[in-house]
């Protein structure tokens, strides 16, 4: 965590003198602070480079997005704000980079959806956001991570930490790798959608959870999406499967409940109805008629990571006790059956 002296020399840096500072959100990838004077607020973000090794492609991604969507008047998202050097980014003394946006202020951003309006009213602001960016060149942003929500990649990358693991842990995870294997005509679905034109590749925001929409405190109406880091292309799949395996659910990915995880009906038919309200016409047929596949796929890609993840020694996803991702594996299997059997 950084210094509340440094932070209030970047703030200085972004034109703010004697910035009060508070930090801001959960999230677990950057520092976020807001910095305030009597005059002025700006949030202010030291960005997580073991994560994005490259800063400068956050930015320039926001800023294109940014344009586009002014230009449009279609929806609104934070103004990026310079510093006194005219940069978008600016680099402190021990060599983090830190960037600036506008504070939205009378807003507020929910821990979680604790019904099933609130899950259709995320489902259709995520919806809406992608309707939004229909027109803009995607080729024109950088890919943040590479292979993000590629399945095919994914399941390589199982197989090879199968192939490698230590005996023990092959062993430990006999059932839930003979599943997932069992599973593979997901990852043909996914090679057979990869270049097909009826599954265009759209700008996807990547992190659709409820934490990363601003709502008006006074009113409670949406005002705009945020953490828009990992936006990047992506398929039809990607935003609305999360939202339906981390909403959906009746259990987090940690419980170790396994005779409470299940579907929630309700939840899941209003993110379903919720993001195709907000999507409108921009989806083809195709993807229309396969929308179910959806929440399969990104459950199904989500145990796999975590399995992956276990196999190679526990190197991406942070852990508390040995066997974590091993139990956080065998909780998306075990969604991923109830999803099945509620799906017929």
């Amino acid at each position: 965590m950084p210094e509340v002296t440094s932070i209030k020399r970047i703030a200085k840096d972004f034109g703010l003198n004697n910035a009060s500072i508070e930090a801001l959100g959960g999230g677990i990838i950057h520092h976020t602070f807001k910095a305030e004077t009597d005059a002025h607020s700006i949030v202010l973000q030291q960005i997580n480079t073991n994560v994005f090794t490259k800063p400068e492609a956050l930015v320039d991604n926001y800023l294109l997005v940014h344009q586009y969507l002014q230009e449009t008047g279609r929806i609104r998202i934070p103004e990026p704000v310079e510093s006194s050097s005219g940069d978008w980014l600016v680099k402190d003394e021990t060599g983090n980079w830190w960037r600036a946006t506008e504070f939205i202020k009378n807003t507020y951003s929910p821990d979680s959806a604790h019904d099933s309006r609130a899950a259709y009213t995320t489902a259709t602001c995520f919806g809406s956001f992608t309707k939004s960016l229909q027109g803009i060149n995607i080729s024109e942003l950088d890919v943040v991570i590479a292979d993000f929500h590629d399945l095919s990649f994914r399941y390589q990358q199982f197989e090879d930490a199968i192939a490698r693991a230590e005996l023990f842990k092959a062993m430990r995870a006999t059932h839930v790798i003979a599943e997932l294997r069992q599973r593979k005509f997901l990852v043909d679905f996914y090679k057979s959608i990869k270049n097909n034109p009826d599954f265009p590749l759209r700008l996807m925001h990547h992190d659709c959870k409820i934490g990363n929409i601003l709502f008006d405190r006074s009113t409670h109406e949406v005002i705009c999406p945020i953490d828009l880091d990992t936006i990047m292309p992506g398929k039809y799949f990607s935003d609305l499967g999360d939202m339906i395996r981390t909403m959906a659910c009746t259990e987090n990915e940690e419980s170790r409940k396994w005779e409470s995880i299940d579907v929630r009906k309700e939840f899941y038919e209003a993110i379903i109805n919720g993001y195709l309200n907000g999507i409108g016409d921009v989806f083809t047929p195709e993807e229309k008629k396969h929308i179910h596949k959806s929440g399969l796929i990104m459950t199904y890609m989500q145990a796999i990571r975590f399995i992956t993840d276990f196999l190679e020694g526990d190197t991406y996803y942070k852990t508390t006790y040995p066997e974590q991702n091993l139990n956080r594996a065998l909780n998306q299997l075990i969604l991923l059956e109830k999803l099945e059997e509620f799906l017929g």
